[in-house]
């Protein structure tokens, strides 16, 4: 996994960056451009689906272009996670959607659109938890420990959460982009069933005990889908070499 995540940084800023490595001066030309829809897959949860048993997931991931710097954006996924630790194994499944916006802070050359964004989402997921097994510690035990298995379930739950989302995407192909994204999450509501706690959330990832906040991230595979461009009305840039 490193190997792969250092791998696409190295691509991303040679796409980004190639075309900037000399001294330049900048003049302004107005370039149409091309406003549509992007939509793609989470790689991550994707080929982590294939090779842990334990996880099954799928996430899709859209934006739009709104102006030159602001995409309406989103995510939609469904989990399935078991979790097994030295106490407790249970299993999660829910599914949950995303809605917000990413604005692009970098200044792309000529008509290229990659992307150095931030941006916001609010989440919401509705999931339930099955209890396989736990163990409780028993001093009167020869071992000390009684595993019992559980076939207990509760159903019926939901949260909501807040997100702000730091990442890049780099046009790889024709209309073809790589992205990866981080982000940090604050948990508005989590309706936890009596006895037991909400302790991995479909979307908002694992939880912690006395914080609302989580982290995530995602790599996209993503394809985009021009509707129509521009009337020339842009501040891109074109440079040529100094004399």
């Amino acid at each position: 996994m490193k190997h792969i995540l250092k791998y696409i940084f190295s691509l991303i800023f040679v796409l980004l960056f190639s075309k900037n490595g000399v001294a330049q001066e900048k003049d302004t030309l107005k370039i149409p451009q091309r406003y549509g829809l992007r939509l793609g897959i989470d790689a991550h949860r994707l080929t982590k689906s294939l090779y842990n048993d334990n996880y099954k997931g799928l996430e899709l991931v859209g934006d739009y272009r709104i102006t030159k710097k602001f995409y309406a954006a989103g995510e939609i996924g469904n989990e399935e996670k078991t979790t097994a630790d030295d106490n407790l194994n249970y299993t999660t499944k829910g599914t949950y959607f995303k809605v917000g916006f990413d604005y692009n802070a970098y200044e792309n050359w000529l008509d290229m659109e990659n992307m150095i964004f931030i941006g916001m989402r609010a989440g919401v997921g509705s999931f339930n938890h099955k209890l396989n097994s736990f163990t409780i510690y028993q001093p009167g035990n020869y071992y000390g420990v009684n595993t019992n298995t559980s076939n207990q379930e509760f159903n019926g739950l939901s949260a909501s959460w807040l997100e702000v989302v730091s990442g890049l995407k780099a046009e790889v192909l024709n209309n073809l982009y790589v992205g990866f994204s981080l982000r940090l999450n604050y948990l508005m509501s989590n309706n936890e069933p009596e006895g037991f706690a909400n302790l991995y959330i479909p979307g908002f990832n694992k939880t912690y005990e006395n914080s609302k906040f989580g982290a995530g991230f995602n790599y996209s595979i993503s394809y985009f889908i021009p509707f129509y461009k521009s009337k020339g009305k842009s501040n891109s840039k074109i440079s040529k070499p100094k004399l």
